[in-house]
């Protein structure tokens, strides 16, 4: 058994119909690893609010690894009139956020949805404006500790919707 490198991989590439909202993150890993992460699992478009750190930020650069050059991404500074615009265009707003109505992501269908967009809140106050988004879900936890990093919770929920979306593509094939 030998590990495989980069240049020994080549993945299906394949685009979902996901879109990830970034409301206000600070940390400049976390908008590296956000880019790392939506163009792993396929991502069309990622949202940056102004004040984020910059792309042009080493941190950034170095955490997102050449990924930003990979994925789509847009800044705005309106987020209300952001989610507006993405209701409109037909998505489904979901934000990844424990509440006292949230949904276990292994409750939830994903693939139900034409279009998502995932909403990820500012690592110290959460989503903003939590009234503007039409489900929330969280992940199940089984420690004493009721949250986890921002990127590590996107992680695992798009592990689940892309499980969820590749199923329900081969079952309709």
């Amino acid at each position: 058994m030998k590990q495989l490198t980069h240049y020994n991989i080549e993945n299906e590439q394949i685009k979902f119909p996901i879109t990830v909202v970034c409301d206000a993150l600070r940390t400049p890993e976390n908008i590296g690893m956000c880019f790392r992460v939506c163009e792993g699992f396929g991502v069309e478009k990622i949202y940056l609010h102004e004040t984020s750190p910059n792309l042009e930020n080493r941190i950034v650069k170095k955490t997102a690894r050449h990924t930003i050059n990979q994925i789509n991404f847009e800044y705005y500074n309106d987020f209300t009139n952001l989610i507006q615009q993405l209701k409109e265009e037909g998505n489904t707003m979901i934000g990844i956020e424990i509440t006292d109505v949230s949904t276990s992501i292994s409750n939830f269908d994903f693939a139900k949805h034409n279009k998502v967009v995932f909403i990820l809140g500012n690592e110290r106050y959460g989503i903003q404006d939590l009234q503007s988004i039409d489900e929330t879900v969280h992940i199940p936890m089984y420690g004493r500790n009721s949250s986890m990093n921002v990127i590590h919770s996107l992680n695992i929920v798009l592990y689940e919707t892309t499980n969820q979306f590749l199923k329900t593509t081969l079952r309709t094939q």
